[in-house]
């Protein structure tokens, strides 16, 4: 488990622990206030995210998905303060959309998983969020503000979180270099427009992305609004439209 993360500076505050020997390569966000950290996804449960945390903070930290998916819920259990958007808190509680054993296939597809996690015990996270986000909310961490944003349209819930100050904006998967997902049912291309075009109005600096690089440009934002438009214009943005193609990123529908 010791060499599962890869952990870079951002800058002083700022910190990215990402899995890039999953297929998935997630990024999970550690944000550092003057009284608080917000860490933003908690990737696959593979390895030891707590221990990773602490080793770079003893703040108290919020742990907040982006959105409820098994690949940003993996360390969400480890951590005693946890939130997500409403629209998702009843896959936390009620029932998780996938079950376990198809969520296990996931995990293990192409990767080769560290000789001591055991596959047989995984289990995706199911219990009460400590905290609800609403769109529009204001994350002060002491010296250092995030405003949530909901997002809708890859998930019902999806969340990006939006640091004004500095201009950098934590898309989840909203935003990636690959290929976007708005094709099973819980997911809503109508929406994934809508998103899309209300970050497009933002004056993003930098992309934050929760899977592959971190070198997203942010004319990315402008392409897919322009696309998306493009998709709705010639009655394509709806489920079963296929895999669309672009520059760095697709969508599948």
């Amino acid at each position: 488990m010791e060499h599962w993360f890869t952990i870079e500076q951002l800058n002083e505050d700022t910190f990215v622990i990402s899995e890039y020997r999953h297929w998935e390569e997630t990024h999970c966000y550690l944000l550092l206030g003057t009284e608080r950290a917000l860490l933003i996804d908690t990737g696959l449960g593979v390895g030891d995210l707590y221990r990773q945390v602490r080793q770079i903070t003893s703040l108290p930290v919020l742990a907040a998905v982006t959105h409820a998916h098994w690949d940003h819920l993996g360390g969400y259990g480890q951590f005693d303060r946890r939130a997500v958007h409403p629209a998702e808190r009843s896959w936390l509680t009620d029932y998780f959309p996938l079950p376990d054993a198809a969520v296990r296939e996931m995990l293990a597809r192409d990767c080769l998983l560290p000789a001591d996690f055991s596959l047989d015990h995984y289990s995706v996270f199911q219990g009460e969020p400590t905290r609800l986000l609403e769109d529009g909310q204001v994350l002060d961490l002491g010296g250092r503000q995030l405003t949530v944003l909901h997002t809708p349209g890859h998930s019902p819930g999806h969340l990006c979180f939006w640091e004004q100050a500095r201009g950098d904006l934590y898309t989840g998967d909203l935003v990636y270099r690959g290929t976007l997902y708005a094709n099973y049912p819980s997911t809503d291309p109508q929406a994934f427009l809508r998103s899309v075009e209300r970050i497009s109005a933002l004056p993003v600096q930098r992309i934050l992305p929760a899977h592959h690089t971190l070198e997203v440009p942010t004319c990315q934002i402008t392409d897919m609004r322009e696309a998306l438009c493009a998709l709705d214009a010639n009655r394509l943005l709806h489920h079963g439209s296929g895999l669309h193609r672009y520059d760095g990123w697709s969508i599948l529908l």
